[in-house]
Formats: C-alpha cells, structure tokens, sequence
C-alpha cells in the first residue's frame, strides 16, 4: 500500500502497508445520523490507489474503492467486483469476468477497461505511481519503466479487454498469488474522469466503493458517507465515516474517552497498561499481522548489505537490540518479539529459520562482530534512527538507542522529524542517511506481500516499497519461484529460503509484531479489529 499499510502497538501508530503516522488537531463527535469519526494521520499523497502505500491514505481509500475481491475480516479473499478469476494451467494467464451493475460515484459503469486502464496508468514509470512494482508480473510492464521514453498513456500488453465484463491478463512469469493480489487497493478501477484532471481527481476521488467522499480538509479531517448505490458484499451499518487528523495518539485517546471520537486503531504508550481496563473505552487487543522493522540504506557506507562489513554491522547491530525488553517494559507487552519477516498470523511465518538467532539479543555476540567489522573498516559509529515524532515511535527508538550505545560503546542518537508526512517524503526521496523506521501491514494475506513488495528489486528505486533499495539475485529468484510454485507447501518453502538470505544480510531489521489494539467510545456498537490491524469500519455504528 504498496499496503499497501497500518496500525502499530503502543502507540506506534498506522506505519505503513508503508506504516503511519499519527495524532490531532481537536476532534468534535459527528454523534448525529450515525456518522462514525475515526483516527487518522494525514495521507502522505494525493488519494489516488496507485499512489498510495502508508495508511493515513490506505484507511481511506479502501473505503472508497471496491476491488475484484475482498477480503473478509480473517483476511480470506471473496469476489467483489469480479464473477470470476480463472486461471489457465500454469497461472499465467488469468481470464476475469465482472459483476454487472457495478457503477463509480458519477454515474458511470465499471468496465473491463476501467481495470485495465488504471492498472497500466500505474504501471507505467511516466506516472511515478508509488505501487507500480505490484504490478510487475504482467506481461509489457519492462516495456513501461523507462520514463523518458513513455508518454504515460502507454497500456500493458498483457492486459486484453474482451468485452464490457471481461478481460484477460497475461503474466511474465507463473503467478499462484495473482488472484489474492487483486484485492489490494492499487489494483482499483479507475473512472474515465481521473485521466481528464488526475491532480483534481486525487483531492476528491470518484470510486465504487461502500463509501464516497464529501470533502478533505487537509490536515483536519477527510469526510466519507455512505454509497447508497454500492453493489458489493460489505454489510455497511452507519451511514458515513469522518476521518479526523491528530497530531498526538494521547490527545486522540483522551477524545475517546470523553466520547468526542468514536474510534483509533492504535493506543498510546502510556496507556498500554491500562486501557484494557479503562471503564470509559471499549478497548480491543489480539495477535496483528503487522510487522515493525527499521531499515539502513542497502547502499549506506559501512553498512551495504553485499559486504562482508555491511553484514557483520547489521548482525551486530540486531543483536545489540534487547527486543524482549522493549516489548515488555515500553510496549508493555503488546507485541510480540519479531522472528522473521512475515507476522505469526500469515501462512509460512517461522520461529526457527536459519539466521534467526540474528534477531536474538546477544550482547557479546554483537561485540564480537562489530569488532570484526572495524578490523575491516574503522567506523565512527554516529548512526541516527529517524522516525516521525507524531507516531508515538519516540519511546522506542530511545530504547533501541540506548540498547544499541550500551551494548557496543558507539554514538547512535534519535532523529525525530515532526510529520508522518514529512518523514514519509524524506524516506521516498532518499534523503536519510542513516537507519529509518520502517514496518508493514499486508495488503494481502500472503509471505509474498511481505517478501516481494518490501525486498524484490523489482520494488527498489521508488518503484514499490522497497525503501532500502536493496537487490539480492538469489532473493529475487526464489520469490519468482515462489510465485511460480503449484502448491503452497511449495510456496513457503521457496519463500523460507529467501528469508534465510535476508536473516543474513538485513536489509531491515525486524524489531515485533504489532498486535491488532485500539479503542472505541462507550456506545460504538460492534467495534472489531480485522486481519490487518484496522477497525471495520462498515460494521460499526451507535
């Protein structure tokens, strides 16, 4: 979201699909006609699908958007907008068949072509769309990344409109996961109204979503109601949504309990201990598919991750965490001590990988190869660890900071940048020099989401959210056949092997995974959590 996307713990808030930021500017109840007001930061862009991959947009643009499929709130894939996904024998190629009925907000009829006209629009590297990479298996898309040369009106060749209600994809390559990847909100339909004015069509997108949207007042609050016109399987209990901008979770969460704001999915850390007893909210806490990590620059000095000096310090760096005491004592023990890539509730996830022990604190370890390291090169050791300061992140990476200084004597310091927003930018333009946080909420529920869109080269370089930009042959390969296998058992273990490289060289660092907490006001009925750590938002009401 390109996540997607996401909700962290404790106070770490939505990171993603890319991870969140959080807090508010004042927030008033919308108790009237049943409008639900919920938490949100704001979205990094403009709310186009194909553009969004953190969650201040994702939130929102799920709402607004329906996809082929659906996912249920265990994360299990149904139809939506699509009759049908059929694949041929070896799944490269998939014939799809609409639903007919189904119209965007102007009227207008969703088509074969507005599938595929939108998945080529961002495809297409002339239109810098954020979750081009998602969309790398489709035969022609090599033909669409050389900007220079494109006009950004180009369509994918594998993309073949048959009739009003029926298109074919041809991929590349074999691609089992195709037909849960559709699901995620890059692969939206597009009315033909976005390409006349696609700047105007970002600030009050016209979707075919359970919701549309009134109005966005930037950095104050996005105002969706409900789409009596919406023609898909979501039962929608309230009649609108009201997203509202915070600059603080713990001003949110005092909203909550006085009944100003209906919902947050997220809580501030320093109500971890007791917001599951707090009698003036519905408080809400399970295990998450969220994953929290930080990540350094595959290319950073010191620290490239096809070095021998690059992976001895990212190995000591990871072992110098005391990752079971940050889980305890800062997130009060609301999260779960990262083990691999993926998230305990996503088929594949392994305790016992080899390279685990990477993860594992280990102070003389660290030492050990740190010192090793410097044998090769002498380093400073003035590593900064930025995050956004509306997060809530700050608690933590002061633990890891002071984890990381005790355990090898070195001059890591904090950097905290005052937006998500802001932070957002100034990791999509490459512009931090040092480790940033970085974390995932699954887009769909596959290790391939986590693995492909976080580490493939294919989304290195602004192409995906591979924020590192790192490139490993052998990691690419093994998600290709992966992605190729006939059966998940298959699946997984290509995608084990992947992760064995990735435990070895760290592109990023897996620090926990986020459970699925947050709070609603006391007479919010049916406030549920669902498999990627967010509020169903269509099921409650009050």
């Amino acid at each position: 979201m390109k996540k997607k996307a996401l909700a962290a713990v404790a106070g770490i808030c939505a990171l993603g699909m890319m991870l969140g930021g959080c807090g508010s500017s004042g927030a008033s109840n919308s108790s009237g006609d049943n409008i639900i007001t919920a938490y949100n930061s704001e979205p990094q862009n403009s709310l186009i699908p194909g553009n969004t991959n953190e969650t201040g947009g994702g939130k929102v643009g799920q709402l607004l958007f329906s996809n082929l499929v659906a996912f249920n709130s265990k994360g299990e894939a149904e139809n939506e907008v699509a009759d049908s996904i059929t694949p041929n024998s070896d799944s490269t190629q998939y014939t799809i068949k609409l639903k007919d009925g189904w119209k965007f907000t102007d009227g207008t009829a969703v088509t074969a072509e507005s599938f595929t006209k939108a998945w080529s629009y961002v495809a297409n590297a002339k239109n810098a769309q954020k979750c081009s990479s998602f969309f790398s298996s489709i035969k022609g898309y090599d033909k669409l990344q050389d900007a220079n040369s494109l006009k950004g009106t180009e369509q994918l060749e594998g993309l073949k409109v048959k009739d009003d209600k029926t298109f074919t994809v041809d991929l590349s390559a074999p691609d089992s996961v195709f037909p849960i990847k559709v699901g995620y909100l890059a692969f939206a339909p597009l009315p033909e109204s976005f390409y006349k004015d696609t700047k105007a069509f970002g600030e009050k997108p016209v979707g075919n979503g359970p919701y549309k949207l009134d109005s966005w007042d930037h950095n104050k609050q996005i105002v969706l109601s409900k789409n009596a016109d919406y023609k898909g399987s979501q039962k929608i209990a309230n009649n609108g949504v009201t997203f509202k901008i915070y600059t603080s979770p713990d001003s949110a969460y005092a909203d909550v309990q006085a009944g100003n704001l209906d919902v947050m999915d997220t809580v501030p850390s320093s109500n971890t201990k007791t917001f599951q007893s707090d009698p003036d909210v519905e408080a809400y806490n399970k295990a998450g598919s969220a994953i929290q990590t930080f990540t350094i620059p595959a290319d950073l000095e010191h620290w490239k991750c096809d070095t021998e000096e690059g992976q001895l310090r990212r190995q000591a760096l990871s072992m110098a965490i005391n990752r079971e005491q940050i889980v305890s004592k800062v997130l009060n023990g609301i999260g779960t001590v990262a083990t691999d890539f993926t998230a305990p509730v996503i088929p594949g996830y392994s305790k016992d990988l080899k390279g685990s022990d990477n993860l594992k604190y280990n102070a003389s370890k660290a030492k050990e190869l740190w010192a090793k390291a410097n044998a090769i090169s002498q380093y400073d050791g003035k590593l900064t660890f930025s995050f956004n300061a509306d997060g809530g992140a700050q608690p933590i990476y002061e633990a890891i900071v002071n984890s990381v200084n005790n355990t090898l004597g070195i001059q890591a310091s904090v950097n905290a940048m005052p937006t998500f927003q802001e932070f957002r930018d100034a990791v999509s333009n490459r512009s931090i020099k040092g480790a940033f946080r970085t974390g995932w909420q699954p887009d769909y529920p596959s290790a391939e989401n986590y693995l492909y869109q976080l580490y493939d080269t294919d989304a290195a370089n602004g192409n995906g959210s591979n924020d590192g930009d790192y490139s490993n042959a052998d990691v690419d390969k093994y998600l290709a056949q992966a992605a190729a296998a006939t059966s998940d058992d298959k699946a997984i273990e290509y995608y084990h092997q992947a992760e064995e490289i990735l435990l070895q060289q760290l592109p990023a660092i897996p620090l926990y995974y986020s459970n699925a907490d947050g709070v609603a006001a006391k007479g919010v009925k049916n406030f549920a959590m669902d498999w990627q750590n967010q509020p169903i938002y269509e099921q409650m009401s009050k």
